[in-house]
């Protein structure tokens, strides 16, 4: 068992300064982290040791280092030093240099050994580097697949730009070195794995010997024997480039290893069984490259095989460097559980770990696209910046506990990450060659979890959203109990806690309630019990017994008088009765449980039920005829799966108080309509626009309901969701199809539907 200090807690900001042709895409542009200082004291709370930080060169002295700019490195630094958090100082992150550089360029590593040390001179105290990120990875993807600049798609342009990279790595380290003699070389590589069918071992066993390339480079070893050797002179390298790093060997200090859930590959020579993106070859024979974790059958080896093996090349104490999943929260949480357990039960048989990182802290954009576009698509990280100031994510407590030597535990945690699923597969199941047994007396393969746990509890089996919360919590593995009002009635207090007492769920979500907005103006009594009585009573129960309570208000508690999108902080008037309920309901949920969650939302649509508007404004221009709908109404559409992914995410997170939850954007029901029809490829002259009072209504609506947040944006726009919608849909709207029989009917009882939340 190993004596050797605990395992700590890093961390590390997502802070890419990438090229795309002319194009610089800069993480810090978009996280907003370089007007924000505050942010060290949030990283700081968790319990934090060191951080990864960068002083980029591309974007500190993009014309040299007469006009470097150092206002954000000496601010940053001087902060952690301060919070005693050990900076890890980065100088390339998947970057290429100033624009008057490249990665085949032969002058970028002494230039930047130029730039490392003005670094190394001016913050002298400092003493842990990571002059290039990833470098075989971003040889990878600027030299092999063209994603990044130069855009090479050869093998001698990947040589080239790795090469290049672990000469800047070297230099870097000998100036740095020179100003500061204990300078330590934390080395950060993408590590994956390669899996194969038996026909393509020979394939797999190329790529994973490939996959120690930048690691091998700089401890020496790539010499006369080493298969990479020939494979580089092979491409083109000249033999003397190599010899450079026999005589200039650059060991880490710390092997610096991230691994992604894609980083592990399988390789299939089943063509048929794949799609055609998929699909390449190397000259003997033709295979799919696909994520191991969508078709092996035995899984992916995951990050204790990874780390394990990184041990037994090279005996060099190992950081994880990055931990992250771009997922939801509860996923998020079981990687990096995993990531944390694996590394732990290494260290305690005697694997020198020292960290595991919290990688993009402060979330990340738009690596869907692998940073070739500029999207905005963002994946929130241990805090969340949709709001006006980050927010911390139930990933925040979790590793506030890693941080602090604490225990943890959740009850999404009860359950295996989807990686480790049946769901997980894509493709029928493929058994993977494995070349040789592994020779350690520990076990390889993580603890996975799948216990009896607390679950969620939702009410409202009938209705639209509760089936919905059912269906996202079977698809995110989160334990839950669906119940109908015959299991329990909201309105009777002995009813409601003899089920807690028998289910002891850690959530309750009350999806159920009065809908109907026009009855309600002559059926007040039973409006005010289902939505306001229940409520109430579902809130004061989860209190006394500390169970996490969601339950959901609606845009009609605003009279639409203003001129721009409601707010929480918003004062409510209702302009009818069913609004009056919701807000009553609110203000005395509130009141009696401070910590329960209330959702405003709107206007509904969604893949999984027929009762919507979208789907009856499909299926009444599908049969030809013609759809009416209110042109002066102004609404936030809402996608319920986005709807739902979010409040399981605020669930699991903790959240509290009212929350505005609509998709983001304005649009009139008619206009609705029409993008919907026109999605559709169908007649959008059909859709036609009338006034709202032309509806004749019993309760009065507002004109203007639109949703916006001061707390956050959660939902993408809705123009997204309609996107979604047609993406997800298993509800039929074609006109052979369709049920109804007149067009009038399905848009009043869709919109009554929709606007009651």
């Amino acid at each position: 068992m190993s004596n050797s200090p605990a395992m700590e807690l890093w961390g590390g900001i997502e802070c890419t300064v990438n090229r795309v042709g002319d194009q610089y895409f800069d993480q810090f542009q978009f996280n907003g982290h370089l007007e924000r200082l505050s942010d060290f004291d949030r990283f700081a709370e968790l319990g934090m040791r060191a951080l990864r930080v960068p002083i980029l060169w591309e974007r500190t002295a993009p014309d040299g280092l007469d006009s470097a700019d150092w206002s954000y490195p000496d601010a940053s630094l001087q902060r952690l030093r301060k919070l005693n958090i050990t900076p890890i100082v980065g100088l390339v992150h998947h970057g290429s240099g100033p624009r008057d550089t490249s990665l085949v360029d032969p002058n970028f590593a002494p230039r930047l050994a130029e730039f490392a040390r003005a670094v190394a001179e001016r913050y002298s105290w400092v003493e842990h580097y990571t002059p290039v990120n990833e470098p075989l990875t971003t040889a990878r993807f600027s030299g092999q697949y063209g994603h990044w600049f130069p855009h090479g798609r050869d093998g001698l342009s990947f040589a080239k730009a790795l090469i290049t990279q672990c000469r800047a790595v070297v230099l870097a380290m000998q100036a740095i070195r020179e100003v500061t003699p204990q300078a330590q070389l934390v080395q950060t590589e993408d590590l994956g794995k390669t899996h194969s069918t038996e026909t393509l071992a020979y394939q797999a066993e190329f790529e994973n010997e490939r996959r120690w390339l930048s690691f091998d480079l700089l401890c020496g070893r790539v010499r006369d024997g080493h298969r990479m050797w020939q494979y580089l002179q092979w491409l083109g390298l000249p033999q003397e480039e190599l010899e450079w790093f026999l005589e200039n060997p650059c060991p880490p200090d710390t092997m610096g290893i991230n691994h992604y859930l894609t980083s592990e590959r399988f390789l299939d020579e089943n063509l048929e069984a794949y799609p055609e993106n998929t699909h390449g070859g190397n000259g003997q024979h033709e295979y799919a490259d696909v994520e191991a974790v969508r078709v092996c059958k035995e899984g992916i080896d995951g990050p204790m095989v990874l780390l394990w093996e990184t041990w037994q090349r090279y005996a060099i104490p190992i950081a994880v460097t990055e931990a992250h999943l771009g997922c939801t929260r509860g996923e998020q949480m079981r990687w990096l559980e995993e990531v944390w357990q694996a590394a732990k039960t290494l260290k305690q048989n005697g694997v020198e770990i020292r960290a595991v990182t919290a990688w993009t802290l402060l979330g990340a954009y738009d690596w869907h696209c692998l940073l070739t576009r500029c999207e905005g698509i963002y994946e929130p990280g241990v805090f969340d910046l949709r709001g006006p100031e980050p927010r911390a994510t139930a990933l925040a407590t979790q590793l506030r506990h890693y941080g602090h030597d604490e225990p943890f535990d959740h009850p999404v945690l009860a359950s295996p990450g989807w990686w480790r699923r049946s769901t997980r597969l894509l493709y029928e199941p493929v058994p993977r060659h494995r070349p040789q047994a592994r020779d350690t007396a520990i076990p390889l393969q993580p603890t996975v979890r799948s216990r009896p746990s607390a679950p969620i509890l939702i009410n409202g089996a009938t209705g639209t959203l509760g089936r919905a919360f059912a269906r996202l919590c079977d698809h995110r593995s989160l334990g839950h109990r669906l119940v109908s009002r015959q299991e329990m009635d909201i309105a009777r207090e002995a009813s409601v806690a003899a089920l807690l007492d028998e289910v002891k769920p850690w959530a309750v979500v009350n999806t159920a309630g009065y809908v109907r907005v026009d009855d309600a103006e002559n059926d007040c009594i039973a409006c005010f019990r289902e939505n306001t009585t229940g409520a109430l009573i579902l809130a004061e129960a989860c209190a006394r017994r500390g169970i996490h309570y969601l339950t959901f208000s609606s845009d009609l508690v605003f009279d639409g008088q203003s001129q721009r999108p409601y707010v929480e902080s918003d004062a409510v008037h209702p302009l009818n009765i069913y609004g009056q309920s919701k807000a009553e309901a609110e203000k005395r949920v509130l009141q009696e449980n401070p910590n329960a969650l209330v959702a405003r939302t709107s206007a509904f649509f969604g893949p999984w039920d027929e009762h919507n508007f979208v789907v009856a404004a499909l299926r009444t221009v599908a049969r030809g005829e013609t759809f009416i709908a209110a042109g002066d109404s102004v609404i936030s559409p809402t996608y319920v799966p986005d709807l739902v992914n979010t409040c399981l995410d605020l669930v699991i997170d903790g959240e509290s108080g009212v929350w505005h939850l609509a998709n983001s954007g304005a649009v009139t029901w008619a206009d609705l309509a029409r993008r919907a029809v026109e999605a559709a490829g169908l007649d959008a002259s059909l859709v036609q626009s009338a006034a709202t009072e032309s509806f004749h209504y019993a309760a009065q609506r507002p004109l203007y309901s639109v949703l916006g947040s001061e707390r956050g944006v959660l939902l993408p726009s809705w123009e997204t969701g309609l996107e979604s919608f047609f993406r997800d849909t298993e509800v039929s709207w074609k006109a052979e199809e369709s049920q109804e029989k007149t067009a009038e009917e399905p848009v009043i009882q869709s919109a009554r539907a929709a606007r009651s939340g």
